[in-house]
């Protein structure tokens, strides 16, 4: 994992359970600030448990959380408050209160016993409503928001306490795709622009994948593997981490696919620059085994093509299509029954002479 000094927050041999049982062992994870860690793995996996481990909510059973260098159990739950935030999945209902005032408990750290807020408390209110641009739901009922809204209001909220990390337990789980993607976005920027640290759990792999900085993969009692994007999200590792037995999963992509239609081709697909995609997902729901080519393998079509055909005739990127090559996707197309020309000539460049053969 590196030197753990570099790391902000960091964990040392840490094992997590409840009720003295271990759940999950000897875990070793670090975020520096200004940067996301993801906690990636199958349901059940204790994601939720090793957060819930790191914000103490529940008791280590053995191993360290080691928050600036200091271990967490140092911490009074005012030092914390200040240096922490967190929003879990748990819906929360408070009765009577407006957006603004969900989003104002937030500076409760600072207030004293008494909870009344100072000029100063409700310019940092304002500032993180308008941060993650809820300005215009301020005097709304927080339980006649939708769950895209809820959230953004917990983010504001998490953000008043102007701490130096946040926790969030699969904070996109209520959100339609729109949300995800600004609430992310708005995630990914206060990161830059404050500084921030993030530890999260996701269940969007191809969205852990373009956000993270670092990923902690967790399968059955113990973290499998601890890395940038890069180097989880390597060729057939995923499938293996979520025990996948139908379907694919491509890495590159981040985009999983459904099982391909084995058999003989019946339709031959010429593709490529992305033509391809649609055609290969409506021939996979209507049952229909297809082979596709000439494809470069560095092609956009390419790990779809490899995940849904029958057969896929292909060459390494830049190279030339050898006359061998042609021949053999001449002779499985020969024996398919139909021919799809997704591509142009245009799209295709210089091979399309070489490509019309097929036709």
């Amino acid at each position: 994992m590196g030197q753990t000094k570099e790391y902000y927050l960091y964990t040392e041999n840490l094992t997590v359970g409840y009720n003295g049982q271990p759940l999950i062992r000897d875990i070793k994870i670090g975020v520096r600030p200004g940067e996301i860690l993801t906690l990636i793995g199958p349901n059940g996996a204790g994601k939720t448990t090793i957060l819930k481990s790191i914000i103490r909510q529940l008791s280590p059973l053995a191993g360290v959380v080691y928050l600036n260098g200091q271990g967490m159990q140092e911490y009074s739950g005012q030092e914390l408050s200040e240096k922490m935030s967190v929003v879990l999945t748990d819906r929360v209902h408070p009765e009577m209160m407006s957006c603004e005032e969900v989003v104002a408990t937030g500076r409760y750290p600072y207030t004293g016993k008494f909870g009344v807020l100072s000029e100063a408390d409700h310019r940092i209110v304002r500032e993180a409503m308008e941060l993650v641009h809820i300005t215009d739901l301020a005097e709304r009922d927080f339980e006649r928001t939708s769950d895209g809204q809820k959230q953004r209001i917990m983010l504001a909220r998490a953000l008043c306490q102007q701490p130096d990390i946040i926790v969030l337990d699969e904070p996109t789980s209520f959100l339609d795709i729109k949300y995800k993607l600004e609430f992310l976005s708005i995630l990914q920027r206060m990161t830059r622009e404050k500084h921030l640290a993030v530890i999260m759990s996701l269940h969007e792999l191809d969205l852990a994948e373009r956000i993270s900085d670092q990923i902690a993969c967790i399968k059955g009692d113990r973290m499998e593997r601890f890395g940038t994007p890069e180097e989880i999200f390597t060729d057939g590792y995923i499938p293996k981490l979520y025990d996948m037995t139908v379907g694919s999963f491509g890495e590159p992509t981040g985009t999983p696919e459904l099982a391909a239609v084995t058999g003989v081709p019946q339709v031959f697909v010429i593709a490529g620059c992305g033509t391809g995609l649609p055609v290969y997902r409506r021939l996979q729901r209507q049952g229909i085994p297809f082979a596709t080519g000439i494809l470069f393998e560095n092609d956009i079509d390419y790990p779809t093509a490899k995940a849904l055909a029958a057969q896929v005739i292909s060459v390494p990127a830049f190279s030339p299509i050898s006359q061998e090559t042609l021949s053999l996707a001449k002779e499985i197309r020969k024996n398919c029954g139909q021919v799809i020309c997704a591509v142009t000539p245009e799209q295709m460049g210089s091979v399309w002479e070489c490509m019309k053969e097929l036709l």
